[in-house]
């Protein structure tokens, strides 16, 4: 088989990948403009989940999804040790991965594997792309795959989230979770070490999560007493955004209008329905206490009336948030 040489077939095919990833496009379409310079009969994305340490098959074309155990056989291999540390293509079979091509591939009549590393341009891995073909690969196959894996990259980027298109305003922190629990970092924000480090809200996300609310706003006051406004939006996490979940973002701030802690704790009752015995009996207050809150919130929000108090406290997050 002839040898491959970058032309403009390559550029041309490079740049239809890179539109096919950029433009919420799948695996298939990618690798349909891949296939037009890279002569291959089955391909495989393996993404690797940071927050499970753990490799999984997610879209496979020409053959069957190799199951978990043998994607993370594959990831014992000396041969892919060598792939993330070269950041190149190995192919198969060599004398690393042979016993491995004759139990999972040769069987389906493959003659010749590669297997590339998949890399952000950041330098984050996210998984592996196994190539496979009845013939024998070109000689420069290698460089080509090496050259389109940064954009093949995203396709197993595990941390990707589909965020609400609201988005989170600028400044805010931010962490991903999945109904079980998971955290992972949502791309292009900061991750924030409050969020990350506090189980409570792992739970309250959860709780979000199976709830039919699309967002919520509020305060959130952290365990060491500083004061964050808090916002989690629906979300789809995981690869191609298929897990429901949510993205939780904060940012420090200092309370709005002057209140007082404790005048919001009274706020948010207040916002919930409850009349002033109610709220002095949860927050273990007399009623006079409650009614003299009542008054300095009132001023302060420049509200006449608990209907236009609530409407207020809702539509801009004053409410604290039960985490």
């Amino acid at each position: 088989m002839a040898e491959i040489t970058l032309d403009v077939r390559h550029l041309r095919a490079f740049a239809e990948v890179g539109y096919q990833v950029a433009d919420g496009g799948d695996a298939h379409g990618a690798m349909a403009a891949l296939r037009r310079v890279v002569p291959l009969d089955a391909y495989e994305f393996v993404a690797f989940d940071p927050a499970t340490g753990r490799h999984h098959s997610v879209v496979s074309d020409g053959h069957r999804q190799i199951d978990r155990d043998a994607a993370e056989e594959y990831a014992g291999l000396e041969a892919y040790r060598r792939a993330r540390a070269t950041r190149s293509p190995v192919p198969m079979p060599d004398p690393c991965t042979e016993r491995y091509f004759r139990r999972h591939l040769a069987p389906y009549g493959w003659r010749a594997g590669l297997t590339a590393p998949l890399f952000l341009p950041e330098g984050r891995y996210t998984g592996l792309l196994h190539l496979a073909t009845r013939e024998t690969f070109p000689g420069r196959i290698g460089a080509v795959v090496s050259a389109v894996s940064p954009l093949l990259a995203h396709l197993t980027d595990l941390s990707r989230c589909v965020i609400d298109p609201v988005g989170l305003p600028p400044g805010f922190r931010a962490v991903a979770f999945d109904r079980l629990g998971v955290r992972r970092e949502v791309p292009g924000r900061e991750p924030s070490p409050a969020l990350w480090d506090d189980p409570a809200v792992a739970a309250y996300a959860r709780a979000f999560i199976d709830s039919r609310e699309l967002s919520r706003h509020g305060l959130w006051l952290d365990g060491v007493g500083r004061w964050h406004e808090l916002r989690l939006l629906r979300a789809g996490v995981g690869f191609q955004g298929a897990l429901q979940g949510a993205v939780a973002g904060e940012r420090p701030c200092v309370l709005p209008y002057e209140l007082t802690g404790r005048e919001v704790d009274v706020l948010t009752r207040v916002a919930a329905g409850d009349s002033n015995p109610q709220i002095a009996a949860a927050l273990v207050l007399s009623v006079r206490t409650v009614t003299t809150h009542l008054e300095h919130i009132f001023a302060k929000l420049g509200c006449d009336s608990r209907t236009r108090l609530t409407t207020k406290a809702l539509a801009e997050g004053l409410c604290r948030l039960d985490v």
